[in-house]
Order: structure tokens, then sequence, then C-alpha cells
């Protein structure tokens, strides 16, 4: 028996520039084992690192004033985005450096067909976690709508998508992404919809919902039946938040920042959303909450239900409660709350799941989910999590199913 045995393999750390593929090996094992290669499967929400192409992010900025400012950012003869104000966070979700791949992706990453290094680096996740198509998102312009000068956001948001749209998007694959909108500027945002709404990559427009712009602002009416009229989605994506004025500046733990700063954005968005009827003025504009988990919606249905009932003239504009709008919606799934599997159940069922709901993985953020996370829950049929994880995002997107 001794003989037999083998070499006990030695165990590299991995580290920021790890191979995506060495990192997810075990998740590549895991995804193979339950035969998703043969499912359809949609990733609604990842992101890649824009820090580190970031020089070549400025270039595309047309303002020759912000581009400038841009470039001033400069370390070690390195442009970084310095223009791009935090929202007050200390950099550490890393946890001390334990969650290696957070912070950046330092890998090398060459192809043969001279894609971009992000797209090398997509690909590699999207192979390993069987990932049909995905919607990226940038990282740090998550906080950008935070930025007191209008002008840095929109230039930032208009040289980022022309960059995006020439590298990212611009090759035969399945990466996908809801282009930046410098919501403080509606007009800006109305320029970019008109310029990149027949992009065949470009499934919709994001709106970072770490800011404090009120969507039911007249001012965005004519945004939104743009984006409406061109049969795209409009999404609201969540972020970190941790300025010292307000309730968040109480918290005391990143732990707690993230828990309630990722839910209370979205919380305010979609309570404006439906409460000054813009369900019933948009009704053909999808509407998909990003990156909040699922665990707060159930409670805002009721919650605006119950106060509904009570006050209904101060919402003359609704035609029905506002959970039934809500249900209408599209979520996404990551962080999925799963310790209580019948409250997840209820939630399930509250927002319509098995139509409504879309995965995300959140990779290669620290707290991100693998496609399992649907496909071992007890309580849905495989039906239902073929939907999940694939037929419901390719119905909102206009996926091609490639006959799965």
């Amino acid at each position: 028996m001794e003989g037999d045995r083998q070499p006990a393999r030695e165990l590299t750390q991995l580290r920021k520039d790890s191979d995506t593929r060495e990192t997810l090996a075990r998740a590549r094992r895991t995804v193979r084992e339950r035969g998703l290669d043969d499912w359809l499967v949609v990733d609604v929400d990842a992101h890649h690192f824009e820090r580190q192409s970031w020089a070549e992010v400025v270039e595309c900025i047309p303002g020759e004033v912000v581009r400038d400012i841009a470039k001033s950012f400069e370390q070690n003869g390195v442009v970084f985005p310095g223009i791009v104000q935090a929202s007050g966070w200390p950099q550490h979700q890393d946890i001390g450096g334990r969650v290696s791949h957070d912070h950046g992706l330092e890998e090398r990453a060459e192809s043969d067909d001279g894609a971009h290094r992000d797209v090398v680096l997509i690909r590699r996740a999207m192979e390993c976690l069987a990932i049909d198509y995905q919607v990226t998102f940038p990282t740090p312009m998550l906080s950008l709508g935070l930025h007191p000068e209008v002008e840095v956001e929109v230039g930032v948001a208009e040289g980022y998508n022309r960059w995006l749209t020439g590298n990212l998007l611009s090759t035969e694959d399945g990466i996908h992404s809801m282009l930046f909108l410098p919501f403080s500027d509606p007009q800006a945002c109305e320029r970019l919809v008109e310029e990149y709404a027949d992009h065949p990559k470009v499934c919709g427009f994001m709106v970072t919902s770490v800011r404090y712009k009120a969507v039911h602002d007249n001012r965005y009416m004519r945004l939104y039946r743009m984006i409406e009229e061109s049969g795209k989605a409009l999404g609201f994506h969540a972020g970190p938040n941790w300025q010292h004025e307000g309730y968040v500046g109480q918290l005391n733990r990143f732990i707690s920042m993230h828990a309630v700063s990722f839910v209370l954005c979205n919380i305010v968005h979609l309570t404006n959303w439906v409460i000054n009827g813009l369900p019933e003025r948009f009704p053909n504009l999808p509407v998909v909450w990003i990156e909040s988990g699922l665990a707060w919606i159930p409670f805002m249905q009721q919650r605006l239900d119950s106060e509904y009932l009570m006050r209904s003239s101060e919402a003359p504009n609704l035609k029905r409660l506002p959970s039934e709008y809500i249900r209408e919606m599209y979520f996404t799934c990551q962080p999925m709350e799963r310790t209580n599997m019948k409250l997840l159940e209820a939630t399930f069922e509250a927002i319509d799941a098995p139509n409504r709901l879309l995965y995300a993985s959140d990779w290669p953020h620290w707290d991100f989910d693998l496609p399992t996370v649907i496909t071992d829950l007890p309580f849905l049929d495989e039906q239902a999590k073929r939907n999940v994880l694939g037929y419901n995002a390719a119905r909102l997107f206009g996926f091609d199913t490639k006959g799965r």
C-alpha cells in the first residue's frame, strides 16, 4: 500500500499574479461535476479592473481639460484613477491580503488573436465557470457618482465607454456590458444612449446607485423613454458607501458597511421609482437591480404595500400595489443570502424568481458566487434553475440560447 501512494502535491499560495484558471480550479471542477457545461449560463454581473488599463481609458476621454487632469494622477510613471473620487471606505476588502484576487488580477495574459488583456482574463473566468455570456462592469468607477464635478463624471464615462466598446466589446465572444451612464448630467446620458443603443454588445445602460440623484426627477424622463424605445434594459448597480456623513458613517466595521450600503442605495432608488409611478409611465422599460442580494426585496414589497394602503393619495400614479410592480422587475442574485432556506424560498416566490431572477457571479470580487448556488437549491425544479442561470437573461437581453 505504501508504494501505491502518490507523493503529496505542494500547494502554491494564490496571489494577485496567480492564473485565473488556477484560482478557479476547484470551481471549474465543481461546475463540471454538476454538468453545467451543457447548460446555458449567463452571468449578469461580473467585473474587470479598469484601473489596470487606466492610461488607455484616459486617452479616450474626449475633453482635453478632464483628460489632462486625469493624466496628472501619476505614480512611478503609471497613471492611476485618482480623478475618480472613492466613497470614503478603506481599501481592505481583501481582509489583510487573504483574498488575493479582489483588488486586481496581475497575472500574465496573452492571446493568440490579439485580444485585450482584460478579454483574456474574462475568457478564462467564463471557461472555468461554464459561462456562455458575461455582462461586465467596471470596479473603481462604481463610486464615480459621488464626484462633486459633473464634468469629470461625464468625461470619464465617455472615455470609459469608448475604451470598453473598442477593446472588450469588439471580439467575437460572449462578453457584453451595460454602459455607464453619467447620471449627474441627463443630456450627456441621452447622447451616450443615442450613440451606443445599436451596438450589438451593449445589452443595456447602467446607473451606479451610489449617488444622491432622485431617479424620478423630471429631467430623466426623456432618457428613460430613449432606453425604452431602444429595447435595452436599465440597470441600477449597487456599491459601497462609507462616507462620514449620514447613517452609514456610524458603522464601525467593513462587514457592517458592506451589509447595509449595498442595499440602502437601491432601496432608495427602487422606492422612488415605484412610488412615483415610473413603471406606469415606462411599462416596456426593463429595470434590473444589481448586486444588492435578495433579502431586502420582500421587505420592500410588504413595507410599501402597507404604506400605500394607508396613504394611496400620495402615490396617485399607481394602479396596482407596489409589490406587483416590483414583482415585474429583474434582480441579480448575488450575493445570495442562503443561511435560511425557508426565507430564501419565500423570497423566490415573492419576486417570481423562476421568471425574473438573473444569475450573477460578481467575479472576481471577494464574495463571488458560482452557478452552483442556483443548481444546489433544494426547492427549485430543473426548469426554474435553467431559467435563473440563463434563459431569463437570454430573453431579457436577446441572447441566442445556442439550442440549449
